[in-house]
């Protein structure tokens, strides 16, 4: 064989070479490729359901402020969502959800209150504790008729107003009563904690034993007393999801706010203790 023979076979046998080792490296790309979008897809969280819809909320008179910031906070979150509030004394509504009301979460100022809708099978899983909250009494503006304890309410000719004792604000007012001996007559009782405190801001009582988130939400309006007898006296605020909520996965998703690092600052910045 000739050496301008031997040299072409030479080239031709180089080129099918490299021409292998480039299909193999293409080959190998795209394993490489496939296996990387593979993996990415393997190893990304699947997105959770896109929450719409209207979220009922039935909640304790006292949580309005901070929970109707919590409902435009969820709202912003969840675009296409609506949240609704109910709010009214713990007993009152207890008895609505009981009697088939549709809702979706119940927020109740009370373990007791609340016990009434477990009891009735109306609840979904275990009730949490989300906040606490303590008594304090509410005065007119500057306090005028120098209230300085509970006794002081005992006074003849001061007009004070309780909570129903049926309701959680109520019945944790009695429980100080009794705490300190005291036997007090109010000139009437109000069916949840903002009717007590709307006596004295339209100066129609002197003083109401109301909740310390109240007195803060009223501003200026009142005057807030703090009072020994009040520790002895707090309320526990269990919230849970409902049975037959109509919108569960919105439901969910709004008590997992009220319990997060985000809802505990707007709830404690309201004036309510951690569980």
């Amino acid at each position: 064989m000739t050496r301008s023979v031997r040299r072409t076979h030479r080239i031709r046998r180089t080129a099918r070479v490299a021409g292998a080792g480039a299909a193999a490296l293409l080959a190998l790309s795209a394993c490489s490729s496939s296996s990387d979008t593979d993996s990415d897809s393997a190893g990304a969280p699947s997105s959770s359901p896109k929450l719409s819809g209207q979220v009922t909320v039935f909640a304790a008179a006292s949580l309005k402020e901070s929970f109707t910031t919590l409902g435009e906070t969820f709202e912003k979150q969840h675009p296409g969502t609506e949240v609704t509030f109910n709010f009214a004394g713990s007993d009152t509504l207890a008895a609505s959800i009981t009697g088939g009301a549709p809702a979706d979460v119940f927020a109740s100022a009370s373990p007791k209150t609340m016990a009434t809708v477990t009891d009735a099978g109306a609840a979904a899983g275990t009730p949490a504790t989300f906040v606490r909250n303590q008594l304090e009494i509410a005065t007119l503006p500057g306090n005028p008729d120098h209230v300085s304890s509970l006794e002081d309410l005992t006074g003849s000719g001061l007009k004070v107003v309780l909570c129903d004792e049926s309701v959680p604000c109520g019945a944790a007012a009695r429980k100080a009563l009794d705490a300190s001996g005291l036997e007090l007559t109010p000139v009437s009782y109000e069916q949840d904690v903002k009717a007590a405190l709307t006596k004295v801001e339209l100066k129609e009582a002197d003083a109401a034993v109301v909740y310390k988130t109240d007195v803060k939400a009223a501003g200026d309006k009142v005057t807030g007393v703090d009072f020994p007898e009040s520790a002895k006296a707090v309320n526990d605020y269990p919230i849970t999801l409902l049975k037959d909520a109509p919108n569960t996965d919105a439901a969910v998703a709004f008590i997992e706010l009220v319990k997060s690092a985000e809802g505990q600052r707007v709830l404690t910045g309201a004036g309510f203790r951690t569980p």
